[in-house]
């Protein structure tokens, strides 16, 4: 059994200028579809000062910036071909020679794979002064998973999100701002959400184990404001890096 930290021991909380008491070093958030990994990220960064790498948008930029590497990749997406995992090594092996990643750096989207994390293991084993990856996971019961990405509603005008369970319009189906007829995203629904899930869950399964077998795993409870959520994320990794 895992253990759910809460918030409260973090030394350095949301919404104060101080950091962390400890280098945070590399850290790999995880967590199902409609958590809130990628908000959790952008105020970790804000919080320790250390950036986000997610391999989108990796792959993203080195395709703009026409790299050797994006060239590559470039050719193989227009053939209709995932890109291989050696490629994406390489380019966070690059990313991760830049200096801003010193005192750590917060994974997104990767490693998704058993062998992925064998990789960034071996890759920071043989980094001098790198610390080793930590994995925290982000639960939230699936019944208010399910509201979250169900619920959720776009306005098409204005791109204002609205939830019908947790954050709904004044007046159904109907945008506050506009007044356009809100859309629902196709894969916004219940089927498809529970695609996703078996899907992640078979995907990241084994890197979960292999983190939990190492020492390096903790859950918290991802069912609460955004800055008691991330409170507790930076008392699991001092608690991880103890």
């Amino acid at each position: 059994m895992s253990t759910v930290v809460t918030p409260g021991a973090a030394s350095a909380a949301p919404g104060t200028p101080n950091r962390a008491a400890v280098r945070p070093g590399p850290l790999l958030l995880l967590g199902a579809p409609g958590v809130g990994k990628g908000t959790q990220a952008k105020e970790l960064v804000r919080l320790w000062g250390i950036p986000q790498i997610s391999t989108g948008d990796l792959l993203r930029g080195n395709v703009a910036q026409g790299t050797d590497l994006g060239r590559m990749a470039h050719e193989i997406m227009q053939r209709g071909e995932l890109v291989p995992d050696s490629l994406v090594n390489e380019m966070v092996a690059a990313r991760l020679a830049e200096p801003d990643t010193k005192n750590g750096f917060i994974l997104d989207g990767f490693p998704r794979t058993l062998g992925q994390a064998h990789w960034v293991d071996e890759q920071l084993a043989s980094a001098a002064d790198a610390l080793p990856v930590v994995a925290v996971s982000i639960k939230v019961d699936y019944n208010q998973l399910l509201r979250r990405i169900t619920g959720r509603r776009n306005c098409p005008v204005c791109q204002r999100i609205y939830n019908i369970y947790l954050q709904s319009p004044l007046r159904d189906g109907v945008c506050d701002n506009d007044g356009a007829t809100l859309v629902q995203r196709s894969d916004d629904t219940e089927l498809c959400y529970e695609g996703r899930m078996r899907t992640y869950a078979n995907l990241t399964a084994p890197v979960v184990e292999h983190y939990r077998g190492l020492g390096r795993f903790v859950e918290v409870n991802g069912d609460l404001p955004v800055a008691e959520v991330a409170a507790g994320i930076i008392s699991a990794v001092e608690k991880l890096r103890q």
